[in-house]
């Protein structure tokens, strides 16, 4: 059996990720010992022995609805947004006044994946009607923001949750951002798991162990609870074109 909590597992909080997962893995009474890591997204999301792991919107809606369950969407209890969902904030150098359509007409915007609600799809419906002139693929939010501060991009969406958990532990480098503008907000990052698997169990494992967790990694993680979302909410939004 397969469990990764991958999506926001930076190494500042992988011990906190642990210790969920065990809290999580004592509930459900089964399950592997330790969490999968450094391995391709794609093959663990797709994987026949997949108990536990987090996707995100887009490839839910694009591939994986069908070929998996739901357990669960996380509520991350963001400002200013309704439980279970999230938003990407636009981001930009701080010295950098210029408007969001400037920077769509005149800059190059990072973008950490083409098949990433919060890095390509949200900001694309954010812009329409204009789209940006130039694009610059990273590989993640955190090379994105990355991009932005050391000069490569003018501008990025990054997911909310992953700028918040960067800025946390990256504060000098925060410093030098500006967080100008955010998408509306989508669903958040789903729990899923195999398709043969009765997500039901799952579910109410994951709520005990984030219930059971101690101030410290609540704080770590930014995770409030469990709620559920249908999935014709995450398959009603749009899928934009590739960059």
């Amino acid at each position: 059996m397969i469990a990764s909590l991958g999506m926001y597992d930076m190494p500042h909080i992988r011990g906190a990720h642990d210790r969920l997962w065990a809290d999580i893995r004592a509930a459900l009474g089964y399950g592997p010992e330790t969490l999968t890591r450094n391995d391709d997204l794609w093959r663990i999301w797709q994987s026949p022995d997949l108990l536990l792991a987090q996707t995100c919107g887009l490839p839910y809606r694009a591939k994986l609805h069908g070929n998996v369950a739901l357990v669960g969407t996380p509520d991350y209890d963001l400002p200013d947004c309704p439980p279970g969902h999230y938003f990407s904030y636009l981001i930009r150098r701080r010295e950098d006044t210029r408007s969001l359509k400037a920077l769509c007409n005149q800059g190059i915007m990072a973008f950490n994946d083409g098949l990433s609600q919060s890095g390509w799809a949200a900001p694309i419906a954010h812009m329409s009607p204009d789209t940006p002139r130039q694009t610059r693929p990273t590989g993640s939010h955190v090379a994105s923001l990355e991009a932005v501060r050391n000069g490569r991009a003018d501008y990025a969406a990054v997911d909310a949750v992953t700028y918040l958990l960067w800025a946390d532990a990256h504060p000098d480098s925060a410093a030098w951002l500006d967080a100008f503008d955010r998408t509306e907000p989508t669903p958040a990052l789903p729990y899923i798991t195999a398709q043969t698997r009765d997500p039901a169990p799952l579910a109410d494992a994951l709520r005990m162990a984030i219930a059971r967790l101690s101030p410290a990694d609540r704080s770590a993680l930014r995770l409030k609870g469990l709620v559920d979302i249908a999935a014709a909410a995450y398959l009603a939004l749009s899928i934009p074109p590739a960059p």
